[in-house]
């Protein structure tokens, strides 16, 4: 009976153990699936995230070119134009300012240098040498040195004012684009109402989808156009900035000029 009991308990042991394990194994099985299935949830959600952002970019692009079209090849054409011509403008005379910069206090050290060993001919070579507006002031004040410092201040202010003219060269294009792109999306604004007028005196009654073509045409027209004019304001606030950055080196470099003449004279 005792043995018989002990079996018993045994076996009952070993269906527990065998259950537990089963259960565990079970458990495990169950949570490595549920973390494959989110794995697999989360790489397609990361894919469709992925595909959704390509295509928000694509078709972002793709509705730019079709307002740009539904504007109308008219009016939106000589927006475009005015912003090609501009950007054009504008990096022609961003290249020319950068090549125009000069290291100011580097030159008065060589135009000294040079003067103190071999005098104002050895000077003006060192400005020869060198690009930019103040280089080529200081040579003109160089040669007229022996004229008197009177002379020389002229023609130092008289060659600063056609440097200034040089700098400031296609700025007054720039600024006509920036007015003038968004007059032309006012005025295909403007077209494009009287048009959506017609067609309502045309048909003699008032729909939204009749003039709903008209005023939207209208108002492309003057969204490009303002945002082509805050384009070239950018570049146009940029060559002002460095324009004056410039010209205050060439003022400053003048009277150092003067005064280096003055002490060698």
């Amino acid at each position: 009976m005792k043995n018989t009991i002990l079996i018993i308990t045994l076996f009952s042991f070993l269906l527990i153990g065998n259950y537990s394990t089963n259960a565990q194994s079970d458990s495990i099985l169950n949570t490595t699936s549920m973390e494959a299935a989110e794995e697999n949830n989360e790489s397609q959600n990361d894919y469709s995230a992925n595909v959704e952002t390509t295509a928000e970019s694509a078709s972002f692009h793709q509705v730019i070119k079709q307002k740009f079209i539904e504007g109308g090849p008219g009016f939106m054409g000589i927006v475009l134009l005015c912003l090609i011509l501009g950007l054009a403008l504008a990096i022609e005379r961003i290249i020319y300012l950068n090549l125009a910069t000069t290291d100011t206090d580097k030159l008065l050290e060589g135009v000294e240098h040079a003067m103190q060993n071999g005098g104002v001919e050895a000077a003006k070579e060192v400005c020869r040498n060198t690009k930019g507006p103040v280089a080529s002031i200081f040579y003109q004040g160089l040669d007229r040195a022996n004229e008197g410092i009177d002379m020389v201040e002229k023609y130092i202010i008289s060659y600063g004012s056609v440097q200034m003219g040089l700098l400031e060269k296609g700025l007054s294009w720039i600024s006509l684009f920036i007015a003038l792109a968004p007059m032309l999306g006012f005025m295909g604004t403007v077209i494009g109402m009287i048009g959506a007028f017609d067609a309502i005196e045309a048909a003699g009654d008032i729909s939204p989808s009749l003039v709903a073509g008209g005023i939207k045409v209208a108002l492309l027209t003057t969204v490009f156009g303002l945002i082509v004019a805050m384009i070239l304001q950018i570049f146009y606030n940029y060559l002002i900035a460095k324009i004056d950055s410039i010209t205050n080196s060439m003022e400053d470099a003048s009277i150092s000029l003067i005064d280096l003449l003055v002490k060698n004279k």
